[in-house]
């Protein structure tokens, strides 16, 4: 027999399709326990009660879970790992409704009530729907433009239900008089409902290891101080969040704000200061009693760097009174464990030592760049609400944004969006309206994230990052042991860590090339990069010279810093020799290469493991680089890139040629045979002068001839005689 009712632990929800649906996922046996089948309506009690819809959960059997999203959790008064009522219920039409807006910035006026068409609710929920608000425009541009941001990718509109007839659980139908409130309102003045959830965990991607750790520490010790009280222990006081901008910091402590009901206190660092004598320290006060006056309560300093550096490092006296008001501050919290300091920095390394003890900035939780299945689930928030083409794969899309922070992918979405906006620009009338029928066959295509992966540079990468090459294998004649050997030592490593540790093996740290000038080093690091599908920094060596004590030396260590936050990540040196030159031979400079060598073996090779970071490095001269580089360890690999025999000239010749109308008197096979001793570089330059020639002969030739090709090698010679190869013998 059927159950009444059952009691079940609240869990997120999964799936980003649920967000917003009103969907609850049950255990399939608890809804056989309960009578429920799919679809069913299912009335939801926590503190207070709300209505959902049941679907099954197959991910979830016997762990006695009810996954629900942010918007349902609040409505139901209960957060995540606490206990709600669960149990089969029915929906009654409303004969009449009684809403009003949230947003303080939206004034919706008309008849709104077909997009509550069978909606269910209760009396203190909050609702959400889609909405196209359609404000009175002006002309020109701000016409279009506003236009144009109604169809963008927008965030639901939320509604807070005032009242219900009867005061039951109800669905929307059409004998349903749904009331609006033209003003918005304070939901916290309303009888029963609930505070608004403007950021849950559902809204946050990847992360979840993080989300885990700032739950332990900032939402159980406000919700349930007594557990520490009972263990004899003090809660944390302080939890500092650090990391790349844009990783989701702020997005995290709002939402660990909302979902634990605390009183939310936001400070960005520089606003405290001020230009009066104690003024700074003062507004930190008033901060701190707000706090403790509305706990449970969360204080949020963003930026914290900027309040609190290191004292000894700073000239101004009021940024050291800040600093130690702060530091008292948070060593005097009358109510501990109901007040907690959220820090957000990403340059942790720049606070006051002091803040980073025991008791002030307890733990410290790194929020680092995501990884490929974290940029998915931050890509399908981005797009839950976009009118997407069919077949486009979010699983490719995230592959393709190495270096990607969330701030970046929602970035990327917004252009894929507004890539649509521009196509359609032609087709809006002059009153700035839009047909109905384009409105209906907006979609954003594959290509739309395509064109805008080439303007979204990633912003952890902005102050080094080259754009990926666009050089492929193909585009390298011959050469094709060279492009095994840098496939083995790059390429796999990134693509297939899985099986060197199989064979419990560590992959090669560096590569470097030697040869010649013009035979392909260059080139050859461009497509090992495209290939591997991996950021591409690229060193050129003498920039990083810096008249300046340290300053070379920094730069080293910034580009490591940086590969090993974006990784996986291809670091190129080109001209190493200029900067990694033996130490032995540098009596008449400032000791400055000595100093850049030092900090490239260690970096290369220190107590500091490089994760998915290779390193490939060119050279003419590899006579006069330091010893220390070349062992195993630091550059594994020695890989000579030679003067291209016949075979090799012949593909060279064919990949410069490819998109040239050749005549049919010219004999590529011939030319290669002609051209003993020429390398890469120089073929190309046959080939580029030919072209010219026969465009001076007559600029209306429709085909290039041998003859041409003759006279193009006559003048361009060789550019490395037989005596000046004899050093890379």
């Amino acid at each position: 027999m059927a159950k009444d009712e059952m009691t079940l632990k609240v869990a997120e929800s999964l799936s980003q399709k649920d967000i917003g649906q009103g969907i609850a996922r049950l255990d399939p046996n608890v809804m056989d326990d309960l009578g429920i089948h799919e679809r069913d309506l299912i009335e939801i009690v926590g503190e207070r009660k709300t209505a959902a819809i049941a679907l099954p959960s197959q991910t979830d059997i016997g762990l006695g879970v009810i996954r629900i999203n942010g918007m349902t959790r609040k409505n139901c008064g209960a957060s995540i790992g606490e206990e709600v009522t669960v149990k089969k219920t029915t929906a009654v039409e409303a004969k009449k409704v009684v809403l009003a807006p949230i947003d303080t910035n939206i004034r919706v006026q008309g008849d709104i009530s077909r997009l509550f068409m069978g909606k269910v609710m209760v009396q203190g929920d909050i609702v959400q729907t889609k909405i196209r608000t359609r404000p009175n425009l002006g002309s020109g541009f701000d016409s279009i433009f506003n236009n144009m941001m109604n169809i963008s990718p927008m965030p639901e509109l939320k509604f807070a239900v005032v009242s219900t007839k009867p005061n039951d659980v109800v669905i929307i139908g059409q004998g349903t008089e749904v009331e609006l409130h033209e003003k918005p309102i304070d939901v916290s003045k309303l009888e029963g409902v609930s505070n608004l959830v403007d950021v849950s965990y559902d809204d946050i991607g990847g992360l979840k290891e993080e989300v885990k750790k700032v739950r332990e520490m900032i939402e159980i010790p406000l919700k349930n101080p007594e557990l520490f009280e009972r263990l004899g222990i003090a809660p944390p006081k302080g939890v500092l969040m650090h990391g790349p901008p844009g990783t989701g910091k702020t997005l995290l402590a709002k939402a660990v704000a909302s979902e634990s009901d605390a009183h939310f206190i936001a400070i960005n660092g520089p606003e405290i200061m001020s230009k009066y004598v104690g003024g700074s320290e003062e507004n930190l006060r008033e901060y701190f009693e707000e706090a403790e006056d509305n706990a449970p309560s969360i204080i949020f300093i963003d930026e914290l760097d900027a309040i609190a550096p290191k004292r000894e490092d700073t000239q101004g006296e009021a940024e050291r009174r800040t600093v130690a008001q702060l530091l008292t501050l948070m060593d005097g919290l009358k109510s501990r464990g109901q007040v907690v300091v959220i820090g957000a920095t990403n340059r942790p390394d720049s606070l006051d030592q002091a803040l980073r003890r025991p008791g002030r900035f307890d733990r410290e939780i790194e929020i680092g760049v995501p990884d490929q299945e974290e940029r998915k689930e931050i890509l399908e928030i981005h797009t839950r609400n976009m009118p997407l083409e069919e077949g486009i794969d979010l699983t490719k899309l995230a592959n393709s944004t190495h270096g990607f922070v969330g701030a970046d992918l929602e970035s990327l979405c917004k252009e894929a969006a507004m890539r649509v906006v521009r196509r359609i620009i032609p087709d809006i009338k002059n009153d700035g309206e839009i047909p109905e029928e384009v409105l209906k066959e907006l979609v954003v295509k594959a290509e739309d994230f395509k064109a805008a992966l080439k303007e979204i540079q990633p912003s952890a990468l902005r102050e080094v990052l080259v754009e990926v090459p666009n050089v492929k294998w193909d585009d390298i004649g011959g050469l094709g042991e060279i492009k095994q050997e840098l496939k083995e030592a790059v390429e796999w490593p990134l693509k297939y860590p899985e099986k060197f540790q199989k064979f419990g093996i560590r992959p090669p740290k560096g590569t470097l090339l030697y040869g010649v000038p013009g035979t392909g080093k260059t080139l050859l690091a461009k497509a090992v990069a495209n290939e591997s599908e991996a950021n591409f920094i690229s060193v050129k060596g003498p920039e990083l010279l810096s008249k300046w004590v340290g300053e070379s030396e920094a730069g080293i260590r910034e580009i490591f810093r940086k590969a090993k936050q974006t990784a996986p990540t291809v670091i190129f040196f080109d001209e190493i020799d200029s900067i990694a030159s033996s130490r032995s031979n540098q009596d008449g400079d400032s000791g400055v290469t000595k100093r850049v060598v030092n900090q490239l073996l260690t970096e290369m090779d220190g107590l500091e493991e490089l994760e998915d970071v290779a390193i490939i490095a060119a050279t003419n001269r590899p006579d006069i680089i330091d010893a220390g580089l070349m062992r195993p360890g630091r550059f594994d690999r020695h890989i000579k890139v030679d003067v291209p025999n016949e075979e090799g000239r012949l593909a060279i010749f064919k990949v410069h040629t490819q998109d040239m109308p050749l005549a049919d008197d010219v004999s590529l096979e011939r030319l290669a045979k002609e051209t003993e001793g020429y390398v890469g570089a120089d073929i190309e330059a046959v080939c580029r002068e030919a072209a010219m020639l026969t465009l001076r002969d007559n600029m209306d030739s429709e085909k290039v001839s041998n003859k041409f090709f003759k006279e193009a090698i006559e003048k361009v010679k060789p550019s490395k005689s037989e005596s000046d190869m004899v050093q890379y013998m």
